[in-house]
């Protein structure tokens, strides 16, 4: 496998370290010299270059990203599809996935995970709006980043809901403990799919643990397909039992049986929020009162019914039953466990073993995409960095299946360190307290918690008592104070993305009782909410008009509009650290809010086309928020022109100083 690590692809992207590895793909972090931003560079390995579905996947992945456009799905900057070289250029993340999260939490309060999922949710509608599935939902692929927020990620296995949904001949991909049962079984799969997926993450959020754990992924399989899963309220009697009810009725068998779409769950959600003690009329069908195919014992009373010849046949005929009804459980089990293989509905095929010498072992652990257990053992070496993999058992190439232990030997440093104990001390103390130890390179994460004061920290990573060396990073994990889901009705929800019907509900679950819907030309999904006024955030009294603009699907403009392209030149400006500064910014069209965005303030050109009432004279207003500056044309609606803004002369942005870079080009 090349190591990309000081290469410049393209003569823009300076590849600067590794910072995952999956089965088919190296992620990289890398600085891009033309647009002057940190980015994560996914490249396909070598030996898949000639492999046709690897290949395909790898671009159905950049093809699903880039129609998405979400605050809490990773953005897509840049693809590259060479006959030597494949890669996708990506948001560069500074997070832990929400696996990690929760394997160090145990399990999550449930209003934090109420926060969560509400992200989660509103992704994966934006993707389905798309017309795009999934299905690969797991905590392995949501990046939780410092200040709470999430992202969605590994779109590689996606499919567009409309087009080709039979998998019957395709393996079952997706992590097992996920998928759906029909997912499992190789049949059709649409989006309720993903959502039997986030009812899987939202188990394990309140619980700590998947539903169903078994020795081979065929077993867990097969649990996903006939088993249902253990009440969640008997490992945490704290849990709503509405917020139990959510969770299993997400993740029902039969699809039909299922939240519809994640809308229907979100708004659900929403009810739990506002009030914890609602329950819903749906069936819980848990573990607790699954009764499948079990005969009833015989008990001291039955032998007084019968003789003993009567209780010998009737004993005798119970066995024979229980008996035949095993071995038709077992049957079924086999047969389709066969079909599943043979119709490749499972991946139980074994494997080669990736090489995994010289690589970084943190990163290794850190990345969720390998089905194998590692298991460190240190060895003192001059030869490699501290933290480098030295050897490996099974060595590379050996044939091995998911979920396997690999142990890997790390280089150690000539001293090592016992990790000091900092729980529970200030940020500041705790550094120092590390800093005596001899570690120096520190990173810091703020999570809520309900026990340890805000300040104050809760753990860290690697944890105390553990063998580090002096060049190991650690995680801070510090405390920012109890969780809360106060939720104001006054503040206006974002509905952009939803569809009509589910952005009506949405607002009048907040309250809101005059609501509007108005059609707009554009390429979007016909149905699905563009833009509303006012903006997501801003705070509106429940009798105030709220207008929400719907797609119409289409691009052609009506006779009855005219449409007006604007150019919008944005000033640079730069942060005290030198980064470029954010803004939201807004047009308006009349009184109304026609877009909001949030746009980075980086001297680019941003267009954007405003539809207008054909033979109507009207103000269109543009503004930058933050910065203060507002620039307002008024056109006819005769006729469609274009329409210049320049803000590049803006300098008033606040805590920032405004300056125009000679060369956006870095110094080589």
């Amino acid at each position: 496998m090349d190591n990309y690590v000081g290469k410049r692809l393209d003569g823009r992207y300076e590849i600067q370290e590794i910072i995952g590895v999956g089965g088919m793909s190296v992620v990289y972090k890398a600085y891009d010299n033309i647009d002057d931003r940190i980015v994560a560079v996914k490249i396909l390995k070598e030996e898949f270059l000639n492999n046709e579905d690897f290949k395909r996947r790898f671009k159905n992945e950049s093809k699903a990203i880039a129609l998405l456009s979400h605050e809490n799905i990773v953005k897509v900057y840049d693809v590259n599809f060479g006959e030597k070289l494949q890669y996708i250029v990506m948001e560069y993340i500074d997070g832990i996935t929400l696996k990690e999260f929760i394997n160090k939490q145990g399990s999550i309060t449930w209003n934090d995970a109420l926060f969560f999922m509400t992200q989660i949710l509103k992704a994966v509608q934006h993707a389905h709006d798309k017309g795009i599935v999934h299905r690969d939902i797991k905590p392995q692929n949501i990046i939780l980043l410092p200040n709470g927020n999430l992202k969605v990620t590994d779109f590689g296995i996606a499919r567009f809901s409309r087009s080709d949904t039979k998998t019957l001949t395709e393996q079952a991909i997706g992590s097992v403990h996920y998928i759906s049962p029909e997912q499992a079984k190789g049949e059709y799969t649409d989006e309720k799919a993903d959502i039997y997926s986030i009812g899987v993450v939202l188990y394990e959020m309140l619980s700590g643990k998947v539903p169903f754990e078994a020795d081979s992924a065929v077993s867990v399989a097969l649990m996903q397909v006939n088993k249902n899963a253990e009440d969640l309220r008997s490992a945490n009697p704290d849990i709503p039992y509405g917020l139990e009810q959510i969770c299993f009725h997400a993740m029902q068998k039969n699809p039909a049986d299922r939240y519809q779409s994640a809308t229907e769950m979100l708004l659900d959600l929403e009810e739990i929020i506002k009030d914890p003690s609602k329950t819903f009329n749906y069936i819980n069908n848990s573990a607790s009162n699954e009764k499948i195919n079990e005969i009833e014992p015989i008990t001291d009373n039955d032998e007084e019914y019968y003789d003993e010849e009567e209780y010998e046949d009737l004993s005798r005929k119970r066995k024979i039953a229980f008996a035949v009804v095993s071995g038709i459980v077992v049957l079924i089990a086999t047969i389709v466990a066969i079909i599943m293989m043979f119709t490749s509905g499972f991946n139980t095929k074994t494997q080669k073993l990736q090489n995994f010498v010289g690589f970084s072992y943190d990163q290794l652990q850190d990345n969720e995409s390998y089905d194998y257990e590692f298991v460190a053992e240190y060895e003192k070496s001059d030869q490699y960095d501290p933290g480098t993999v030295i050897r490996q058992s099974p060595e590379a190439g050996a044939k091995v299946m998911e979920g396997s232990k690999v142990t890997l030997v790390v280089a150690s440093s000539d001293k090592d360190i016992t990790m000091p104990n900092v729980y529970g001390l200030s940020l500041e103390l705790a550094q120092q307290t590390l800093q005596l130890e001899g570690l120096q390179s520190f990173k810091t994460m703020n999570i809520a918690s309900e026990n340890v004061e805000e300040g104050k920290v809760i753990y860290t990573d690697p944890k105390a008592a553990s063998i580090v060396s002096a060049e190991q990073e650690i995680t801070i994990y510090v405390s920012s104070g109890p969780s809360t889901t106060v939720i104001e009705t006054i503040t206006v929800p974002d509905v952009l993305g939803l569809s009509q019907s589910g952005a009506r509900a949405f607002l009048e679950k907040y309250g809101f009782t005059n609501i509007s819907f108005v059609t707009q030309d554009d390429a979007i999904k016909k149905g699905v909410a563009i833009s509303q006024s006012p903006a997501a955030g801003s705070q509106a009294k429940a009798n105030d008009s709220i207008k929400v603009i719907i797609s119409s699907g289409v691009t052609t403009t009506a006779v009855q509009s005219v449409k007006y392209s604007l150019s919008i030149v944005l000033p640079v400006v730069l942060n005290d650290d030198g980064t470029y500064a954010t803004d939201t910014m807004v047009v308006k069209v009349g009184n109304d809010t026609y877009s909001s965005r949030r746009i980075t303030l980086d001297g680019s050109s941003i267009p954007v086309d405003v539809t207008t009432d054909f033979d109507k004279t009207q103000n269109i207003k543009v503004s930058l928020k933050t910065t203060g500056v507002t620039e307002t044309k008024t056109v006819d609606g005769k006729k469609s022109k274009n329409i210049s803004i320049d803000f590049s002369s803006a300098s008033n942005y606040p805590s920032a100083s405004t300056t125009q870079p000679e060369s956006t080009q870095p110094n080589n």
